[in-house]
């Protein structure tokens, strides 16, 4: 008796060390949202502001202002990060710039450390709601987590994901859904190898031209809405 009850003590210690191991301290981002948030711009003011904000993706997308010319653009990229951690930098990532687009690139690592896809759509809803209470003219449009040599065993969880992901931003009528999952597939479905660097994980110049491209198209829609009569 006395054996199986120290048992069970050892057993809930090794979870709870687990749990703890395991359990995300949002702060480890400081000096990188400090550092964004400390960030000095000199931009024109006749054009609108746009905002890319997530996980390393988005912070290694150095140029991204060269794709959009037409646009003031803000990389808030934290590398790493999750929507928990957007969540908790909420203010400083998305409040203060207070952008007229934002584009949100999160979900990746969730999925990489084995969240289910019904969690981390929880968190990306409750995202929404701050931000439509907070920003109600801000448009919204989710990036979707990208296909990757690295993680392409978590194939099946990234798909699931991005179709309730997509599912939600055409339910709610006011978000938008851009997809990068498909246009870094060949014609057999498989990843393109090309893409990255040499972690299999991040993208190099080729990757963000097809990102360009995809997000480039969704920018143009809004500039033809605005033409119209």
């Amino acid at each position: 008796m006395k054996k199986s009850i120290s048992n069970l003590i050892t057993l809930i210690f090794l979870l709870l060390v687990t749990f703890i191991s395991n359990a995300q301290d949002p702060n480890r981002f400081k000096d990188q949202v400090d550092e964004l948030d400390n960030k000095q711009y000199n931009f024109s003011h006749d054009k609108k502001l746009v905002v890319f904000t997530g996980s390393s993706s988005i912070r290694m997308w150095k140029d991204v202002q060269s794709y959009f010319p037409d646009y003031n653009v803000i990389n808030n990229g934290f590398g790493g990060s999750q929507f928990s951690d957007l969540l908790y930098f909420y203010d400083k990532m998305i409040i203060k710039p207070a952008p007229d687009i934002l584009f949100i690139y999160e979900g990746d690592n969730d999925l990489a450390d084995n969240k289910k896809p019904n969690k981390i759509l929880k968190e990306a809803k409750e995202l929404v709601g701050k931000i439509e209470t907070d920003l109600p003219h801000t448009r919204i449009i989710f990036i979707s987590p990208k296909p990757s040599i690295s993680r392409i065993k978590l194939k099946n969880s990234y798909i699931t994901f991005n179709k309730k992901l997509k599912k939600f931003c055409e339910k709610d009528g006011k978000i938008e859904f851009a997809d990068v999952w498909y246009p870094m597939l060949d014609n057999k479905g498989n990843v393109f190898k090309d893409v990255f660097i040499e972690d299999g994980l991040h993208m190099n110049k080729k990757g963000y031209d097809i990102w360009g491209k995809v997000i480039g198209g969704i920018l143009k829609t809004e500039v033809t809405m605005n033409n119209l009569p």
